[in-house]
């Protein structure tokens, strides 16, 4: 109690100093380092020379004595930090997170400085932001819960009664993610439900001084607004999903504009009762961060039959393009990736694509009633990040894994009917009830390409990393069945028709076999195509080519020579970047933390954490001056630094 009390009274005092801005160059003061997205550290102490010589420096977790910190993803409350947590880190002290707590963390010993206990509920589980204050106020620790959106006074820990009702504010609607904070404006997405009715899921901005409503952008054009007419048949009214539920957005500082990443209308799998392209479903939308008001926006799917949501916050960088139409051009970038797995890039200014975008024909569908759009936009450049179709000789054999894994993935071929697939944009078939299975396969599927995870940058090279996920999806559209429970998104609606699959209702049946050893335990659940099944690339925004491709992962389960396959699963998460030409990522289900070249994806460096890693890696310098990097896995922050 001494030494806790001793620590608060240190901190205190050094707050009382009055606080220091941020210091991008040695903190990392956002979700995502910055508000261009970058999820790049301009520090180098850690380079590809000395990498191999990182360290544990030291590991936090709130557990209570006599209480272990709970292993795995990490999604839910209890004891420790969850497992999507990116912490960041304001003047060498850590912000995060944890279950019901909000804590403070020297950054330099992993000890603790100060806790926010919620009366109820739970805090996000994906981090935190900080407003640096004003004259008036002191700085804050913005997070939410549930409806609220909660501001701490950075300094102490204790709700700032000056924000909102007592520190905190009503959204209405609640988010799970991170604020995006642009000067003294809060702004967040909505984690609404995705049956097909329900209230809308607008993006919205507060004060960070007072929490006063700033303004509200109709994710779902209305009438009289730009894009209401790709709502045929009144679609518009009442329509569910079409929200912002990734982690952040992306502010253009310079240009005072917010780039809004946003998802499709529910439902997921079955668009009849929503007819026409449906604006700004799986759009990214550029407005006034000050004022809300639309500049442009971009639709990467037409008419969303695949949840083929956008849920990375976009990347920004400035670059010279070296071909294409814009080429010797100076351009402000804005690039962004999603669950379809193609990147498209933009002048940000004007959101004229920098290679082209082409609308390809792409396959119709023969569900009863639905609407399917005839032609999809296809990048010009960069090609498609990992998988796109499915041939039967695709089928993973004996020789690529092993008999067994070979033989389930057969049985599951044959008992599906076999598989359609037209290649990008496949619909789902229809199934008539009483009729021999005939599946459809997509690829990706809707856990597939790049999740929340999104991007990171090397400026110095133009390059964008992105992980993606080789997973596909199967199944079919049936009419809904009497006792029958279906995939979550569709429980409680009218709908007739919805997504199922000849082993169950969904909705995220992929082609995978789950494998067991000797004793019957499980050890892992294995795509049922050729690897890689995971991939990380650097795709080089000077020419839209890809810079380097590598697996990323390994199946140790497997025989010697067969086990660099890439992996994915439950690897949501994504890479972070460095000045000293490094690549950090942890996601993956072999439980690695890794670090790779930047400039030709060869791993130089990997730590066995014992727990899956499913979060965004940060990077800071403590008030020591010495450099670390920082992943949250089975539920403790895990620092790493030289020795």
């Amino acid at each position: 109690m001494r030494i806790a009390f001793a620590l608060m009274l240190s901190a205190a005092c050094l707050f009382a100093q009055g606080p220091k801005p941020p210091n991008p160059a040695t903190d990392w003061p956002m979700y995502n380092h910055d508000s261009a997205s970058t999820r790049y550290s301009p520090l180098k102490q850690i380079d590809t020379k000395n990498v191999a010589n990182l360290k544990q420096a030291w590991t936090f977790t709130t557990a209570v004595p006599g209480q272990a910190a709970v292993s795995g993803r990490g999604r839910g409350g209890g004891a420790g930090i969850g497992g999507e947590v990116t912490p960041i880190v304001v003047n060498g002290i850590m912000y995060a997170p944890a279950g019901n707590l909000v804590v403070a963390i020297d950054g330099d010993d992993g000890k603790e400085i100060w806790r926010y206990q919620l009366p109820r509920g739970q805090a996000s589980t994906r981090g935190v932001s900080y407003w640096p204050g004003d004259k008036d106020n002191p700085p804050r620790i913005l997070f939410t819960s549930g409806n609220n959106l909660v501001g701490l006074n950075a300094n102490t820990g204790k709700l700032d009664p000056g924000f909102g009702r007592e520190g905190m504010v009503d959204m209405v609607i609640g988010y799970g993610g991170v604020p995006t904070i642009f000067k003294n404006t809060v702004m967040v997405g909505a984690n609404s439900l995705e049956n097909p009715v329900g209230p809308a899921a607008n993006t919205r901005a507060f004060d960070a001084r007072t929490g006063a409503r700033m303004w509200e952008f109709h994710n779902v054009a209305q009438p009289g607004e730009p894009g209401h007419e790709t709502w045929l048949n009144d679609a518009w009214k009442d329509r569910a999903g079409v929200n912002v539920w990734g982690f952040q957005m992306t502010v253009d500082a310079q240009r005072g504009l917010l780039f809004i990443p946003i998802n499709g209308p529910a439902s997921n799998y079955y668009g009849g009762d929503r007819p026409g392209a449906n604006l700004y479903g799986n759009s990214i939308v550029a407005v006034d961060a000050i004022t809300g008001k639309y500049k442009w926006h971009f639709q990467t799917v037409h008419h969303d039959l695949w949840d083929y949501d956008n849920p990375p916050a976009p990347v920004l960088m400035d670059v010279t393009i070296k071909d294409g139409p814009m080429k010797g051009k100076k351009v402000p970038v804005i690039a962004q990736i999603g669950k379809t797995g193609w990147m498209y890039i933009f002048d940000r200014e004007t959101g004229k694509p920098v290679f082209g975008v082409e609308e390809r024909p792409v396959a119709a569908g023969d569900v009863p009633g639905e609407w399917y759009s005839p032609t999809q936009p296809f990048p010009v450049k960069p090609p498609h990040l990992g998988k796109i179709d499915f041939k039967p000789e695709d089928m993973v054999t004996a020789e690529d894994t092993t008999p067994e894994h070979a033989k389930a993935c057969k049985e599951l071929y044959d008992r599906s009917g076999g598989f359609y697939n037209a290649g990008a944009f496949t619909p789902f078939l229809y199934h008539e009830d009483g009729k021999p299975p005939r599946s459809t396969i997509i690829f990706p599927g809707a856990t597939g390409g790049t999740d929340w995870g999104g991007t990171a940058i090397d400026p110095k090279e133009g390059y964008v990393f992105a992980y993606v996920q080789n997973i596909a999806q199967i199944g079919w559209t049936e009419k809904k069945r009497p006792g029958v429970q279906y995939s979550f998104d569709e429980n409680g609606s009218t709908l007739e028709y919805t997504r199922a699959g000849v082993d169950g209702g969904g909705p995220f049946f992929t082609f995978s076999a789950q494998m067991k050893d000797a004793d019957g335990k499980v050890i892992g659940t294995w795509p049922c195509q050729k690897p890689p099944w995971g991939q990380l690339y650097a795709v080089d925004i000077k020419t839209g080519n890809f810079a380097w491709q590598v697996p990323l992962g390994i199946t140790p389960e497997l025989p010697p020579g067969k086990q660099n396959t890439g992996r994915s699963g439950s690897s949501f998460a994504g890479p972070t970047a460095t000045a000293g030409g490094l690549v950090f990522i942890g996601s993956l289900p072999d439980n690695r933390f890794r670090a790779l070249d930047s400039k030709n994806g060869k791993e130089l460096w990997s730590f066995d954490l014992g727990a899956q890693g499913n979060a965004n890696p940060m990077v800071f310098q403590g008030k020591s001056g010495k450099e670390y990097v920082v992943i949250v896995a089975g539920r403790a922050v895990h620092a790493f630094a030289l020795q």
